[in-house]
């Protein structure tokens, strides 16, 4: 069993957008990233994908609408479904995926 600060380990990475994975449950890789305001482009995934703000706010844009979440929400994105971060983005993000 390990404990890890993730605010302290985002804040430690030398690069935003670049997640690292801080550990396993059952069969998902739990990420931790820093978020600098900068849009990221669209993607897709083969399986869902929990999107858990730490700190900070994520503008998640999907169907062409931006969604906002805010600090200590969680948002699944199903699979399958293309996604995409838009601009004004920070803080720590938490991802849970495969």
């Amino acid at each position: 069993m390990s404990k890890t600060n993730l605010l302290l380990k985002s804040s430690a990475l030398p690069d935003a957008w670049r997640s690292v994975i801080i550990g396993r449950a059952s069969s998902a890789n739990v990420k931790v990233l820093r978020m600098d305001d900068r849009a990221y482009p669209n993607e897709t995934h083969e399986f869902d994908e929990g999107l858990l703000v730490l700190e900070g706010q994520m503008n998640l844009e999907i169907d062409s609408q931006v969604r906002s979440v805010q600090q200590g929400e969680l948002f699944i994105v199903p699979a399958g479904v293309p996604h995409a971060v838009a601009p004004g983005s920070h803080g720590t993000l938490v991802i849970i995926d495969q």
